[in-house]
């Protein structure tokens, strides 16, 4: 059933299963943001290469997120730069040459340029004390941060408006992600074979296994954040899966959201399209226990915080349309993994929650690492399971 952003996508028609044992130069599991990006850089290499997905395109995190094209990582920059040093600054350009690299490709249809805005507390103000403590303690992290980006040369500005106060990030970007998978995995899939509904069973040994039959590869990018831990079992210690759960609303009649607006120390967002519906997730931290799972339901609890953060941005009542939720991967140190599992095997994730560009930079690194034996850059885990 086509839920929030997979309306837009309902007559995507899709790719066949694999049908038997193939061979290729190049092998790529998982068809979202990452795994399309390592298909395309080996296709640029000259390289032949399958892909496959589990589900269909879209389907799962790469589809069904907030739609949040963001520059840098997870982490807010002054923040990552205090914990990785300069290489949180390199990141964040990289994903900005992404995102440049996206909207020329996709154009203005797809990707609106329209920033985002960090959003110290909720709209409509703090409604009891807890809330107003923390609120004057995300300003001043607002603050220290506006300060470091511009100190790297990143354009941020104030914001004080009718949401509240906090940033203005002019670079950022808004989109449906299940049209910009769609739109990228239509495009390769005319270059090369990708198949989707071909789950993985095993990877090593030079071969994918799938339960439709064995690619037999050189190379291997395993491009999978949420579950990734269950197809590569070594990195177990080093990721844990999340459930992230949204809803979407009728139109509402108040455009209140110029841009994506992510809130509450980025716990909360919501996205509101041209036609009013908004887009809205968030309340993990809320219940984090609950949300360390491989389960991708709803569930009561958050879709209730959700429906509360709605109103809130909205600035009044919103009928809900669709509730959904996927899975994410997240790492210790925050940094996305790009680890070797063995000779000719790199498994990519872990993007902490914004891997709609975070995903692509990390792709393109594993390829060259791949073929190059280029170490990732810093920003990144280059763990070393075939040896450590």
């Amino acid at each position: 059933m086509a839920v929030g952003w997979d309306t837009a996508v309902a007559g995507w028609e899709g790719f066949a299963p694999l049908a038997g044992d193939v061979v290729a130069d190049a092998c790529v599991v998982g068809l979202g943001a990452s795994g399309l990006a390592a298909i395309e850089a080996f296709l640029d290499r000259g390289l032949s290469v399958v892909g496959v997905d589990a589900g269909r395109v879209a389907a799962g995190a790469a589809g069904r997120n907030g739609g949040f094209l963001l520059g840098g990582p997870a982490l807010a920059l002054h923040r990552a730069v205090e914990r990785w040093g300069p290489a949180a600054a390199d990141l964040y350009r990289d994903t900005l040459e992404e995102l440049d690299r996206l909207s020329a490709l996709l154009g203005p249809s797809v990707i609106r340029r329209v920033g985002s805005i960090r959003l110290a507390g909720l709209p409509g103000g703090p409604e009891n004390e807890t809330e107003a403590a923390d609120r004057d303690a995300e300003v001043a992290d607002c603050a220290a941060q506006a300060t470091v980006m511009r100190e790297h040369g990143i354009a941020v500005e104030e914001y004080d408006g009718p949401l509240g106060v906090g940033l203005y990030l002019p670079d950022d970007a808004a989109m449906n992600p299940a049209v910009r998978a769609t739109r990228l995995a239509g495009g390769l899939g005319r270059r090369t074979p990708l198949h989707e509904h071909t789950p993985v069973t095993s990877v090593g040994g030079g071969a994918v296994v799938t339960e439709r039959g064995v690619i037999r590869a050189r190379f291997v990018v395993v491009a999978v954040d949420g579950r990734l831990e269950r197809i590569v079992p070594a990195l177990r210690p080093h990721v844990r899966t999340a459930r992230l759960q949204m809803l979407s609303s009728a139109p509402v009649s108040s455009h209140r959201l110029p841009c994506p607006v992510y809130a509450r120390w980025g716990y909360d967002y919501a996205q509101q399209l041209p036609d009013g519906r908004l887009y809205v997730g968030g309340g993990r931290d809320r219940f984090r226990d609950e949300e360390w799972t491989h389960d991708a339901e709803p569930t009561e609890g958050v879709q209730r915080h959700i429906e509360d953060v709605a109103r809130r941005m909205a600035g009044g009542a919103v009928r809900v349309e669709h509730r959904w939720a996927a899975s994410v991967g997240w790492t210790p140190d925050d940094r996305p993994l790009c680890a070797r599992v063995e000779e000719g095997v790199v498994a990519i994730g872990g993007y902490n929650g914004t891997g709609n560009l975070v995903g692509p930079v990390t792709a393109r690194a594993a390829v060259e690492y791949l073929l190059d034996g280029k170490t990732p850059p810093a920003w990144a885990n280059a763990l070393d399971t075939a040896t450590n």
